[in-house]
């Protein structure tokens, strides 16, 4: 009900949640693209290599609700800069200013990836709802260069009508193998409210997440059908708590087994990391 006590709240909400029906509409018409990107990251999985997930910004959001989390499991390598995603305080050190600054640096993205060992067996989720931010092009470009397959998690309207924030003009969708939409529209918000010269209430998460959640489920079954079943975080009032605690452990061992491959042959050699140095 609205202040006048008129159903004006519950009508927003009928028309934000039809919208939503058609960004799920938009994201099942991409199944044929969800499972391409299924089949790149299982296979990096199986290889027991990692898929790099990484998004500046609230794109942050996906790469957490892709690992870890419930019904989720190793294989994910999530990339959290916090001086690109922690702005919860909005303003004053650590605010949004300078998030939105940081991501838009050149050479970000190279001293980030400076710190991992890359094959062509990785792959990489690089969501950027605009596409069009410095960081995110840099990293999917860095990838591609090392034979990384990529795939780009854009709002793809937003995209087009957007200007790329990189002097040569180029956009995420240029660096990427594979691009799925989240079907939002330019600008994301998506309502409009009579005698509000703005839209409010965006949809690029509701479609991000769903996506994501798509690819980790068929990503889940090609690793099962391929005798590989993943460690998946389960709740205990789901699997019984020993078992819980079970799944948590190993899964996140794995994780740890995986991301130490990232890192042993690293930049310069050491009698570390080649004893018969």
């Amino acid at each position: 009900m609205n202040l006048n006590g008129k159903p004006g709240s519950v009508e927003m909400t009928h028309q934000y949640i039809a919208r939503c029906r058609q960004i799920l509409d938009t994201v099942e018409s991409q199944t044929t693209q969800i499972q391409q990107a299924a089949k790149w990251f299982a296979d990096t999985i199986l290889a027991g290599r990692m898929v790099h997930v990484f998004g500046s910004g609230h794109s942050r959001i996906m790469v957490e609700e892709m690992w870890p989390r419930y019904g989720s499991f190793p294989g994910f390598n999530p990339i959290v800069e916090l001086s690109l995603t922690f702005h919860n305080l909005v303003v004053g050190a650590n605010g949004q200013r300078q998030a939105m600054f940081l991501e838009n640096v050149p050479g970000l993205a190279d001293r980030i990836l400076r710190n991992y060992t890359l094959t062509d067996q990785d792959s990489a989720l690089i969501i950027s709802s605009s596409g069009c931010n410095v960081v995110p092009i840099e990293m999917a470009e860095l990838f591609q260069r090392q034979g990384v397959k990529v795939v780009a998690l854009i709002t793809k309207e937003h995209s087009e009508k957007s200007t790329s924030k990189r002097a040569d003009g180029r956009k995420l969708s240029d660096f990427a193998d594979l691009i799925l939409d989240t079907g939002a529209p330019v600008g994301d918000a998506m309502l409009a409210i009579p005698g509000l010269d703005t839209p409010v209430a965006p949809g690029s998460t509701v479609g991000g997440a769903v996506l994501v959640n798509s690819i980790k489920a068929e990503i889940a079954q090609l690793l099962t059908e391929a005798g590989r079943p993943p460690k998946v975080l389960s709740a205990g009032v789901v699997v019984g708590a020993e078992r819980a605690v079970e799944l948590f452990e190993s899964a996140y061992d794995e994780h740890a087994h995986r991301l130490a491959k990232l890192y042993e042959n690293v930049g310069i050699p050491s009698y570390v990391s080649e004893p018969n140095q």
